[in-house]
C-alpha cells in the first residue's frame, strides 16, 4: 500500500501560502499593476505585509487613485486623509484621481497636495468641503490634464496670467462655489470657453462677486447642461450644436429677463428638465410663447404646479412647442393653494392641433387632487391618441378622498384604446 499523504502542519501551511504569494509576485509587471490598482490604495498598501518581496511593490505603481469617500452616515471628513502626504512621498507615479471630503483640519494641506497633483498629471479632481468654504490655491489651474473637475463648497482664486485652460476637461461641476471679487463673471466665462473638450457642465448655487454683468456660455462640444440658481448670474446661451440634455432652475429670471429667449438656446435637446413652479415677481407669465420649436425633444420633466396661471400657461406653452415629445413627467410642489381656476374649458382652449401627437408615457407625482390638476389629466387622456400609460401618485395634502378620485380618473374618456391609468399611492 502506498503511504498516506502527511497532513499539513501549521508551519507547512505557512510555507505553502508564502510560496503562493511569492509566485504571484513573478507575474508580468503589467498584470501586477492592474491587480493592485483594482483592489484600491488601502488594500494595495496592505500587500506590504505578505512577504519581503511585496513590501514596497505598491510604491512602484505607475499610477494611483487616491479615493477617500465618506463612510455612509458619516458627516465629517473622509477617513485616511492623514496618509496622503506619506503616499505622495513614497509613490512617485502619476495620480489619476483624487476624491475626498475635507474639513478645516485638512483644508490647510490642500495647497501642497494640489501642487503635487498638478505635477503628477491628475485627471479627476473631486473635492467636497464639509466645514465652510475652502479657498483653493492657484495651483488648481495648473492641473492641465484634468478630465473631470468637481468642487463643492470651495472658493476659486483669480485666474493666473497665461492660463491656457483645461484642454482635456470633459466634465465640470461647481456646487456652492464662490468666485473671488474682481474675477467676477468673466472668470467663469473664460474657464468654460477655453475648455474645448467640455461635454458636461453643472452649475449649482454658484456665487459671483461684483456688479451684475451678462456673459456667454460657449462650449461647442457640450452635451449636458445643468443650472440651478436662486439668482440671475447674467448667463446667456451660445451655440450648442451637440447639446442633448438640459436641466434649468433659475428663480430670478422671473424678474424681467427674457426667459423664453434664454430657453431658445436649448431648442436642439432631446431631454429637458425645467422648473416653472416659481411665482413671477413682476406679475408677468413665465412662458406664453416661445421663439422656437423643440423638434428633437423626446423627454420633458417639469417641476411645476397647477395653482397659478403662470405655471399652467408655461406647461401648455412647452407642450405646444414639443411636437415629438414621447415622455412627460410632472412633479408637483407641496403646500401650494389653488389661486386660479383653470377648468376643462380653459385648458381645452390652450390645446392646439398637432399637440402631443407622439406622447406615450405620462407620470404625475405629488398630485393634490385639485380641480385644475384633474382637468389637466382629463384633457391628456382625451387628446393623446398614442398614450400607453398615465401614472399618478399623490402628495401630502389631498383635497379629495383618494379612492373616490381614482375611480373618477378611471372613468375619464380616453383617446387611446391602449391607455392605462396607474395609481401608485403616495409619492415617496
Amino acid at each position: 500500500m502506498s503511504a498516506l499523504p502527511q497532513p499539513y502542519t501549521p508551519r507547512r501551511l505557512t510555507e505553502v501560502a508564502a510560496a503562493e504569494v511569492d509566485a504571484l509576485i513573478s507575474l508580468p509587471t503589467g498584470v501586477l499593476d492592474d491587480v493592485l490598482t483594482r483592489v484600491g490604495l488601502r488594500d494595495a498598501v496592505r500587500t506590504s505585509a505578505l512577504s519581503r518581496a511585496w513590501r514596497r511593490r505598491w510604491e512602484a505603481l505607475p499610477s494611483l487613485d487616491l479615493d477617500f469617500p465618506r463612510p455612509k452616515g458619516h458627516r465629517g471628513a473622509s477617513k485616511g486623509l492623514r496618509a496622503v502626504d506619506s503616499v505622495l512621498l513614497r509613490c512617485p507615479g502619476r495620480v489619476r484621481r483624487f476624491y475626498a471630503y475635507l474639513d478645516s483640519l485638512y483644508a490647510g494641506r490642500i495647497d501642497d497636495w494640489l501642487i503635487v497633483l498638478s505635477r503628477r498629471g491628475v485627471q479627476v479632481f473631486n473635492l467636497v468641503s464639509v466645514d465652510g468654504i475652502i479657498v483653493l490655491p492657484s495651483a488648481v489651474f495648473s492641473c492641465g490634464r484634468l478630465t473631470v473637475l468637481r468642487l463643492y463648497g470651495c472658493a476659486l482664486p483669480l485666474l493666473p496670467a497665461g492660463f491656457v485652460g483645461f484642454p482635456e476637461l470633459r466634465s465640470l461641476a461647481l456646487i456652492n462655489v464662490r468666485f473671488q471679487e474682481h474675477g467676477e463673471y468673466h472668470q467663469l466665462e473664460e474657464i468654460i470657453a477655453i475648455s474645448p473638450s467640455l461635454e458636461k457642465l453643472l452649475l449649482w448655487d454658484v456665487e459671483i462677486a461684483g456688479d451684475f454683468s451678462q456673459w456667454l456660455i460657449q462650449a461647442p462640444n457640450l452635451r449636458h447642461l445643468n443650472i440651478r440658481s436662486a439668482q440671475d448670474l447674467g448667463w446667456n446661451i451660445g451655440e450648442f450644436p451637440s447639446l442633448q440634455s438640459a436641466e434649468i432652475d433659475i428663480r430670478d429670471y422671473l424678474r424681467g429677463r427674457d426667459f423664453a429667449k434664454f430657453l431658445a438656446g436649448f431648442a436642439s435637446v432631446t431631454k429637458l428638465v425645467l422648473c416653472t413652479r416659481h411665482s413671477p415677481l413682476n406679475g408677468a407669465n413665465i412662458l406664453e410663447t416661445l421663439p422656437c420649436t423643440f423638434g428633437n425633444l423626446k423627454s420633458l420633466k417639469l417641476y411645476t404646479q397647477f395653482c397659478e396661471l403662470s405655471s399652467i400657461l408655461s406647461t401648455f406653452c412647452l407642450l405646444r412647442n414639443a411636437p415629438n415629445l414621447e415622455r412627460l413627467k410632472i412633479l408637483i410642489d407641496d403646500g401650494v393653494e389653488q389661486k386660479y381656476e383653470a377648468n376643462g374649458e380653459f385648458q381645452n382652449a390652450q390645446w392646439t392641433d398637432g399637440m402631443c401627437v407622439k406622447l406615450q408615457f405620462v407620470q404625475i407625482t405629488g398630485i393634490h387632487w385639485l380641480a385644475n390638476e384633474l382637468s389637466f389629466i382629463e384633457i391628456i387622456l382625451s387628446k393623446t391618441r398614442l398614450l400607453r400609460t398615465l401614472s399618478v401618485s399623490h402628495g401630502e395634502k389631498c383635497s379629495m378622498c383618494n379612492e373616490g378620485v381614482v375611480n373618477k380618473l378611471l372613468n375619464y374618456p380616453r383617446a387611446s384604446s391602449h391607455a392605462e391609468v396607474l395609481y401608485e399611492g403616495k409619492a415617496s
